[in-house]
Parts: C-alpha cells; structure tokens; sequence
C-alpha cells in the first residue's frame, strides 16, 4: 500500500508489505505480541532464527574463525611474535572502527605482555600505511606489522614493507580486488576468493574482523602452552565494548555475528569498565544503560571528531586509558574537537549547497569541492547533501594540486564498485569503501573527468528521473497505541541500526497542541487524537524547513506523523515520546 501524496519532508509513504498468516504463526509459535511478529515478519526473520534474533549470542553466531582464509597462518605468525617478544607494530584508521579496531588489538597484545608500536595516520597524511610509517617502524627494530581497518588496496606501501624484510598481516574488510597484496596473510571477509559458507562475514566492520582474529591468536597462544606458565588467559568478551561501538559507527548491516557484537557489547559497556568510555559516557551526559542510538550519535561522534579536526591518535589514546586523570584530559580534548567540527562542517556544507544550487547540474549527483575546505568534515557533509537532494554525493577538498574525497550512496548506486572502477580507470590515485560510502584522492587536473565517469556511471545506474525518497512504515496506530507497553515490546529488536532499522510508525489524525522551538531548531510538542489520546513529540532539527513550519503553526489541522517510539528516560523520567520524522497534512 503506497501512501501517494508528496509528504511535507518530501517523501513517498509506503506501508510495508508484510506476510500477514506468517506473522500470525510467528506470533503464535513464539508467543510475541503482533507488532513484534509483524515486525520481524517484514524484516525477513526466519522461523528458525526468532530466538538467535531475539538473543543474539556469540556462540551461536560466531563460527571458527580459522573459516576465513589465512587466519590461522596469521594467528600463528603473531602468537609466536608474543612468545618470541618481538617488537609488533599497527597502523589503524583514524575514523571509530579504526580507532576500535586498533584498541582491541593494543589492549590483547598489552594483555599478553606485549606493548605494540601503534601509528594512526592524520587526514594530511591519508588513509592507510604510508612509505614513511614503514620506514619509522622498521628503523625502530620492528619486523611484523599489521594493517587494522586498511590495507586491502595498499599494493605498493605494503609491496616496500614486505622488500624490507617485514611480515605484514592486513586485518580488514574493505572491497578487495582480484590482485591482493603479496604479503604474509590478507584476512577480510571481503576477498573475492572466500568459500562464503558464512556470507554475514561479510557484513563485518574492521573491529569484527580484528575480534575474530583476538580469538583465533588466543587459541594459537594457548595450544602453544603461552598460559601454562602460570600467565592468565585473558577475557575477550571485556573488549566486546570496543567492538559494539565500532560496529555501529561503521554503519555495516546488524544482521549475524554483527547483532551478536552489539547486543553483547551493550551489555559490557552498561557494566562502564572501560575508564576511556565511562568518563565519555559522563561527559555526554549518558547516565543511562546505553544503546545502539548513543553508540552512533552520542559516543561515536566525539571519537571520530579528533580524526578529522585534532590528533586521529586521541581517540585510541582514550579506549586504551587506564587512568583516570589522563582520561579525563582526553575526554575533555575530543569534547572540544567535536565542537569544533560542528562548526567547520556547518561553513563547508553552507559552501557546497550554494555552489550545487548557483550551477546547472549535468549529472544526477552531488559533486561539489573547495579549496578551503578541511578534509576531516567532508564525509559528513557528502552525507548531509545525500539526504538533502537524494542523490549519490562526492565532496572533495583540494590542497596543493592533490584532491581528497568522500562519497555517500544511495541504494542504487554501489560505491565500492564505483570505486574499484574509477581506480581501473586512472581517475583516482587511491581509494576504497562501502556500497554506501567511500574515500578518495585524486590529482586536481583530473576532476572534470572524473565527475564525468562519476556522473556517466550514476546515470547508468538511476537514469534521467528525479528519484523521490521513498520512507517505509511498519506499523499504522491511532495515538493512543503508542504507549509504555509499546515502546517495551519495540525494544525487544534492539540493537536498531543498519540491516535492522528502527520500527517506523505511522500516527493517524494527529493535531499538534503547545508548539514550542527548543535547542538549536527542536520543535517540542504534543500530539493528540479525537479519541482522547495525548504523546509528548520532538522533531529534531527542523526549525528552517516545512516540517517545523507546520509543527509551529499548526492552525488547528490535522496531520499523519511518521516516527519512531523511544523511552524518555530524560531527567530521571520514566516515560514514552514520538521522535517526529515527517508530516503529511490531511
């Protein structure tokens, strides 16, 4: 059922199909409130998968990780690296499934005896390893390296480490190619020769990647007798913390072994052992137990903030702290980084939208660079200017004749294979991502020819027509089914996020009582129904655009809300509040 007026957001509404008699048998079977059954029933969750869905566990959802190929020659190369006690270096990613990866990898081998030699690359420096963090490792006496969340594509830094003399082992899951680097082991899910006996492998971020690998090298140390010497074996589970927060940051599908991480991963940072994350957790204010939402828009942000505006080892630095005074510090340093990268972000997007929306465009994309603009933002700022037009958007900063870039995709599009393309081509001088999200470089005379690949490429994909986004609705309900009991019943599919999207619901006959403009664009209210029902609303960041308009002047209509149910546990309350995402005036 298809909901065909132009809502005021912009958007199609669309019910969502759902196999009615399955959801019925889902219901009955498992004993699941409707909206639950219904739910999962769209969500394409077996008969059989309920309870693993319901109770994502490790044990059941991870399999040996030796399934993945060179995993066990890698974990033996590390294991008897650790009994050998040589000097063992990592080279991360500065984004938060890099900086996690890297802290799970650190905290295991400090854990074992071992302190690595860590370098994560600025942005100036780019993304991957470089000739010169090589050159710095190998003149400080070390002869293993690993590549954590990186590396994949690194033929010719990787091909000078391995000519010196190095072993290096590239724990990644990155697009790769049919070449891969010839180096000692090449462990990602992604490479085009795996069996794909487990295909939600695939699905991994670097940090689930990297935590496999802890499991694998903890069993090469223990059949090695590493333990039996009176060493403690360590507790990998206490760094589930570290992967949940990558996994969700990195916006990979929470589907398999994924969901597993994250709902127990939840649990271990609701236990605040991490100091690092505990003193964030306290300076974002985040008393409560956290989830997947404060993962990706409370935490995850300041992380990521001292690699594109401060020092990209700060964040590293803050999950591997053991001390609270020093955690405080860094806490308070990735507070101030993240302020200002709201501000950088705001000129650089105001930039780009004014010169998208001065000039004719050619192609069905955002293309769009400046000379001034700081490469740490351009990522949000392509993602801000998909959601706005819709379309596939590169955002590129240029300094010194190089180019750097970041995508961000709509489903049409694969931008990993766009990518891959582009590379093949000549365009670009490195790059790799996601289906949904990349990064780039280039040489500044080649960007006119690039945007024309680019442009060629999308239009192949989508055509000529304008594409109007599309929002899907699980469940429709009068006001006052949005209730406690409600909310509880939704919280039962937590963790929420990518392959798993929180339960959109659609509120019939709404009229918007008390309006009021609160922050910086929130329009607090309440919604109410002819049947007496009331629910506290907030729409966030809508106070320039026609959803906030209408919310403020509501003149007494009536409207269709579309949303999702959270507890508010705002103030110590103990309450229920509609999250406003688009209205539909009746």
């Amino acid at each position: 059922m298809s909901e065909s007026s132009i809502s005021l957001g912009g958007n199609l509404w669309q019910i969502t199909a759902c196999d009615e008699r399955f959801a019925e048998v889902l219901s009955q079977r498992y004993d699941l409130p409707p909206v639950m059954a219904k739910i999962m029933a769209i969500r394409g969750i077996a008969s059989e998968n309920v309870e693993t869905f319901l109770n994502p566990k490790l044990n059941n959802l991870m399999p040996d990780p030796f399934v993945l190929k060179d995993m066990q020659k890698a974990a033996e190369k590390v294991a008897q690296a650790i009994i050998n006690q040589q000097n063992i270096a990592i080279i991360g990613d500065y984004d938060v499934d890099g900086a996690t990866s890297t802290s799970v990898m650190k905290l295991f081998l400090r854990d074992v005896g071992v302190e690595p030699m860590v370098h994560i690359p600025d942005r100036e420096e780019g993304y991957g390893p470089s000739k010169k963090a090589i050159d710095d490792f190998y003149n400080a006496g070390c002869r293993l390296l690993l590549t954590l969340d990186c590396g994949t594509t690194a033929f010719e830094p990787l091909e000078y480490a391995a000519n010196l003399g190095m072993d290096v082992i590239v724990l990644d899951h990155h697009e790769a190619e049919v070449k891969l680097p010839e180096v000692y082991a090449v462990v990602n899910p992604k490479r085009l020769d795996e069996d794909n006996d487990y295909p939600y492998l695939k699905y991994m971020a670097a940090v689930g990647v990297v935590f496999m690998f802890t499991v694998a090298l903890n069993r090469s140390l223990r059949q090695n007798g590493y333990y039996s010497a009176g060493r403690n074996e360590p507790d990998l589970k206490k760094w589930l913390d570290l992967v949940a927060l990558g996994t969700v940051c990195d916006v990979v599908p929470l589907k398999g072994l994924n969901r597993a991480y994250v709902a127990q991963g939840l649990k271990v940072m609701a236990q605040r052992n991490n100091k690092g994350l505990t003193v964030l957790m306290d300076k974002a204010n985040l008393s409560e137990a956290p989830t997947a939402f404060h993962l990706g828009y409370v935490l995850g942000p300041r992380i990521n903030a001292c690699g594109r505006v401060g020092d990209a080892d700060m964040g590293n630095q803050l999950l591997c702290c053991d001390n609270d005074y020093q955690a405080q510090l860094l806490a308070d340093k990735l507070n101030e980084f993240n302020v200002s990268r709201k501000d950088i972000e705001n000129y650089v997007l105001q930039d780009a939208i004014e010169k998208l929306e001065g000039t004719p465009q050619q192609y069905p994309i955002a293309f769009v660079y400046g000379k001034d603009w700081h490469q740490g933002v351009i990522g949000i700022v392509a993602g801000k200017l998909k959601e706005r037009y819709n379309l596939p958007a590169f955002v590129m900063s240029v300094e010194n004749d190089e180019v750097k870039g970041s995508a961000r995709s709509i489903p049409q599009v694969d931008l990993g294979l766009l990518i891959v393309a582009a590379k093949e081509k000549g365009l670009i001088t490195k790059g790799g991502g996601h289906m949904m999200a990349a990064g780039f470089s280039l040489e500044e005379d080649k960007l006119e020819e690039f945007r024309e690949f680019v442009g060629n490429y999308v239009k192949e994909k989508i055509g000529d027509e304008a594409i109007i986004p599309v929002v899907e609705i699980d469940a429709v309900l009068d006001v006052g089914g949005a209730n406690s009991q409600l909310a509880d019943n939704l919280a039962r599919l937590e963790p929420f996020g990518a392959g798993n999207p929180e339960p959109r619901l659609l509120l019939k006959n709404v009229r918007i009582v008390k309006p009021m403009l609160v922050g910086v664009g929130h329009v607090r209210c309440i919604l109410t129904s002819e049947n007496g029902g009331s629910i506290k609303a907030i729409a966030f960041r809508v106070g320039d655009n026609e959803i906030g308009n209408a919310m403020l002047n509501p003149q007494g209509a009536k409207f269709d809300a579309v949303g999702v149910l959270r507890r508010d546990h705002w103030n110590g309350r103990d309450d229920v509040q509609f999250i406003v995402e688009d209205l539909r005036k009746i």
